[in-house]
């Protein structure tokens, strides 16, 4: 299709499930900081008042979850004084040993296990991230700095949607914005439309991406007062295709919150953003997608493919030459190359795990070619 529309959503932090992978990211970012060589996959569940952190944890570290978990609501900005249950066990013995492989005395790190990843770029926003997912991002942000400025009028609970109209596979205008967020019983409609669409949307939204015809949806249901854990349920890796490109591209089989670097569910995904990223800062496509996939213990992907959707300048089997004179995708590499075991993962839980240039997966280096 050359003529379409394409629509992504995004979450705010006070999304049930987002609070779900914060806390889960949180506890990584705990335990890599006391041990960087901790292998984690310590997920949360959450309902009304009731938090269930359960997983699997092989660390040095020594972790209150429980004051993990209400710290992460608190900060979110729920006050209630939520029940937590931890049932987390060590991490399966064959799985860790699997992973952490004792060679001569050194430590080789592989896969911690099978699956397939998908790393994808485009030149449709300056930082290579598809436009509807890229502007959907924009506007939970923005909606989330706004409610924290007035506490007593919009609450943590949100969403956000973005049509983008393509002509000729290029992003010209927003066909529709949907934005629906929680506020206090006190609020009626109107205000919450008006605040929404003169502090979030125009605040972010480039006028030039708008016109007459722009459909806007604030809180199209009415009233939003219940929210959150209260309103609905939530779990970790639920939010997958906001975290990644919106839907545009493949999504790959695993989660990114909760789960340590040495799972290329989550590293090899940044990898892979990376590589493509590069590819299409170099001019050599207008969008890439790059797949990559992996056997548990092994350390070396068993498949890498690069497609450029007919936009490349060379040829899709050069790209993959480029590729590979250019990039190791070695489980122990990705972790040394970008520097993964560090407790950086808070920052990538919200408003999607591409396109933030201080992320190491970000950069653009100078490729040889």
């Amino acid at each position: 299709m050359k003529d379409y529309i394409f629509t992504s959503e995004s979450v705010t932090e006070g999304h049930p499930d987002k609070v779900c992978d914060l806390i889960a990211d949180s506890i990584l970012d705990a335990a890599l900081e006391q041990d960087p060589l901790s292998n984690m996959a310590v997920e949360a569940t959450i309902k009304d008042d009731f938090i269930l952190v359960y997983g699997e944890a092989n660390t040095k570290a020594v972790l209150d979850y429980e004051k993990i978990a209400k710290d992460v609501l608190k900060e979110i900005g729920y006050p209630e004084d939520y029940k937590v249950t931890v049932v987390v066990n060590e991490q399966s013995k064959e799985i860790h040993d699997a992973v952490n492989k004792n060679e001569d005395g050194t430590l080789e790190v592989a896969a911690g296990d099978q699956g397939i990843m998908f790393g994808y770029a485009s030149n449709e926003t300056k930082e290579l991230m598809p436009a509807p997912i890229y502007y959907a991002h924009l506007l939970s942000r923005q909606l989330s700095k706004v409610r924290r400025s007035m506490p007593d009028v919009l609450k943590p609970d949100g969403k956000t949607q973005v049509s983008v109209e393509y002509r000729d596979d290029k992003p010209v205008r927003i066909d529709t914005i949907v934005v629906s967020t929680q506020h206090s019983k006190d609020v009626d409609l109107e205000e919450v439309q008006k605040i929404v669409r003169e502090q979030v949307i125009d605040a972010v939204i480039p006028a030039e991406m708008l016109d007459e015809n722009t459909k806007y949806f604030i809180n199209p249901s009415g009233s939003f007062v219940v929210g959150g854990s209260f309103g609905d349920s939530g779990t970790t890796g639920r939010k997958i295709v906001c975290d990644t490109y919106g839907g545009m591209g493949h999504i790959g089989g695993g989660c990114f919150s909760s789960k340590d670097p040495t799972k290329v569910d989550r590293s090899a995904a940044y990898y892979a953003r990376w590589v493509a990223k590069n590819l299409v800062a170099a001019g050599l496509a207008d969008k890439v997608e790059v797949e990559v996939a992996y056997a548990i213990g092994r350390k070396e992907p068993v498949a890498i493919m690069v497609d450029s959707f007919n936009t490349g300048k060379v040829s899709d089997a050069k790209l993959l030459e480029i590729i590979n004179k250019n990039f190791n995708f070695e489980v122990g590499n990705i972790l040394d190359e970008l520097d993964l075991r560090k407790p950086i993962y808070r920052t990538t839980t919200n408003y999607g795990h591409f396109g933030d240039p201080k992320l190491p997966w970000e950069r653009i280096i100078d490729l040889e070619m």
